[in-house]
């Protein structure tokens, strides 16, 4: 559902993921660099583990936590 003056955009945050974000979004990088996603939820990387930033591509979930056994 499009975001309205009475229905602002929603974002999910998620421990250890990405924040959802209910689309269609531009992200602008601290470099400038505006990244343009017309999807209807896009996932923007919190991690910055992702090969494709600033979308988060699922590579948190490869990495283990100190004292965990992979």
């Amino acid at each position: 559902m499009p975001n309205t003056p009475d229905r602002p955009r929603r974002i999910r945050v998620q421990r250890d993921g990405p924040l959802l974000i209910e689309g269609p979004v531009e992200v602008v990088g601290e470099d400038g660099e505006v990244s343009v996603s017309r999807r209807f939820v896009v996932a923007v990387c919190t991690c910055h583990r992702t090969r494709t930033p600033p979308w988060c591509d699922t590579s948190h979930r490869r990495r283990t936590k100190r004292g965990e056994t992979p």
